[in-house]
């Protein structure tokens, strides 16, 4: 009996600086509807909001409106608290927002302004942002009062890298000094992505007389 009380005392006082890890931060700019700039102390942290995905600024207007909503819930020069799960490959943190009391990344979702981003879902609370978006999508909120809806900008993101992708990629004829007319248009090639031609003995006598 003893040693179960020891273990509920110890697991209780680790518990203690979990709870105390929300940081307090001053608001210096918002980026778009999931990311902004906080000054945290002496250092200025770049903070991509956890487990929402808002819809990117190219998605026109609901880009927009998403960083209108979060420059509503957190303006320039307020105070907010962060709770930082992890850093993202481009180093910026990735927190859940608090303002209030209220928090902020939920708060977007359950406005209509964002969705969850079920593929990074794990460090948060899955069941209440599940909740909050299946309410907003009920009553039509946001995002989800779109005729048609609106594309996840996860998808939209994807479907930028394919066509940009597609774009850069040469195509199936591969060419040779002979059909090359002059340096310019074998530099438009290599532009189109026929790298190969950088290796060629003509391209690259052109190349030092230009």
């Amino acid at each position: 009996m003893r040693q179960l009380l020891a273990l509920g005392l110890l697991a209780f006082a680790w518990a203690i600086p979990a709870l105390a890890q929300a940081q307090t931060a001053s608001v210096l700019s918002v980026g778009d509807g999931d990311t902004l700039r906080v000054r945290e102390g002496s250092r200025t942290l770049n903070v991509r909001l956890a487990c929402i995905d808002a819809p990117e600024t190219r998605q026109a207007p609901h880009g927009a409106s998403a960083r209108s909503q979060l420059q509503a819930f957190a303006p320039v020069g307020s105070t907010v608290e962060l709770r930082v799960k992890t850093t993202d490959r481009y180093g910026r943190a990735v927190a859940e927002l608090s303002r209030g009391g209220r928090n902020l990344n939920q708060a977007l979702v359950a406005s209509g302004a964002a969705f969850v981003y079920w593929q990074y879902i794990a460090r948060c609370d899955r069941q209440t942002y599940g909740r909050l978006e299946t309410e907003a999508r009920l009553k039509g909120l946001g995002v989800w009062g779109v005729s048609g809806g609106v594309m996840q900008p996860w998808e939209y993101r994807s479907r930028q890298r394919t066509s940009s992708s597609s774009s850069s990629a040469p195509s199936g004829r591969r060419y040779t000094c002979k059909q090359i007319g002059s340096y310019t248009q074998a530099q438009v090639l290599m532009r189109h992505g026929h790298t190969y031609l950088d290796g060629e003995p003509w391209v690259s006598h052109h190349a030092k007389s230009v």
